[in-house]
């Protein structure tokens, strides 16, 4: 079980700040580093992977550093979103490399079972340069993975993958981080985050902007209204209740049937709506909430 931690981390390119004061600690699982681009995810993948020092601060593995520390490459498997590849090479020969300068004792069956594991067996003979965008995502992966790393830190995996292979790629990310490794892996499409890690780490402009369970992270922004669309018994009635609780900013009735409500205190409104449907003899049939999408936490963030 490896843990890595970043404590008041920045970095900055001469006056120019990638990364301001962030704290983090990444931990087994699978968690998501979703921001915009030139929001400071890459920065900070190469901060974890010891490829770039930090300006402040600092950045661990299980208590180690990482910066100018090779034993720690043992322990970290890497995929760059640049493209790293030798295109004269077949795929195999890239990821037998990588095991050799691992110095594997077995550098081809290790290369055979990474590359079976990314299912790229059939196109491993072939040069990469003849491969896909999609493809070259899929062989990098093999490399990464050909040392049994208890650690994987992925820049944005997903580029240019058609649906299957997107598929594909998420149930392994699943099955790693359920088998206790530490996977980190950035994005700036919410829906691939959402689908994959249920712990997010949100950057915004090189800050820390957000950090835990998505849905926990709506909730505490209490400055904003929590939004649910209600199907009820007796819509009309439930509304005008509703209406008169100080938890509810608003709530209409939805022409295709059903309330739209908005709920300034989310702690208070929980409490408040089985309880006034019961009191009023409302009977609840569906309480949906609207924006607990990371998309709906993004956008805040990135306006606030």
């Amino acid at each position: 079980m490896s843990e890595i931690r970043i404590e008041h981390v920045s970095r900055w390119y001469r006056n120019v700040v990638a990364v301001n004061d962030v704290s983090m600690t990444i931990g087994p699982g699978v968690t998501g580093l979703l921001g915009p681009n030139g929001a400071g995810k890459s920065t900070l993948i190469a901060l974890m992977s010891g490829f770039l020092a930090p300006s402040t601060g600092t950045v661990t593995l299980d208590g180690a550093p990482l910066w100018r520390n090779e034993q720690i490459y043992r322990s970290i498997g890497l995929v760059p979103e640049r493209e790293a590849l030798f295109d004269y090479l077949t795929g195999r020969q890239f990821v037998v490399a990588n095991a050799e300068l691992h110095k594997l004792a077995a550098a081809g069956a290790a290369a055979d079972r990474a590359i079976a594991l990314v299912e790229m067996t059939e196109a491993q003979d072939r040069t990469i340069a003849t491969y896909s965008k999609g493809m070259r995502q899929r062989i990098k992966m093999a490399s990464a993975l050909v040392h049994d790393p208890p650690v994987l830190l992925l820049d944005e995996p997903f580029n240019g993958m058609d649906p299957r292979q997107r598929i594909h790629l998420m149930d392994l990310l699943r099955t790693m981080g359920a088998e206790g490794r530490t996977v980190l892996f950035s994005s700036h499409i919410l829906e691939e985050v959402e689908q994959v890690a249920r712990q997010v780490e949100v950057v915004v402009a090189g800050r820390h902007a957000a950090s835990g369970d998505f849905g926990a992270i709506r909730r505490l922004m209490t400055d904003r209204p929590n939004r649910f669309v209600l199907r009820t018994a007796d819509d009309r009635l439930l509304a005008s209740t509703l209406l008169g609780d100080p938890s509810v900013r608003g709530a209409r009735l939805r022409p295709e049937g059903g309330i739209e409500v908005e709920a300034s205190d989310f702690g208070r409104f929980s409490e408040a709506l089985p309880r006034l449907a019961r009191e009023h003899g409302v009977r609840l049939h569906e309480v949906t909430p609207t924006d607990e999408s990371l998309e709906s936490v993004f956008s805040y963030l990135v306006s606030s």
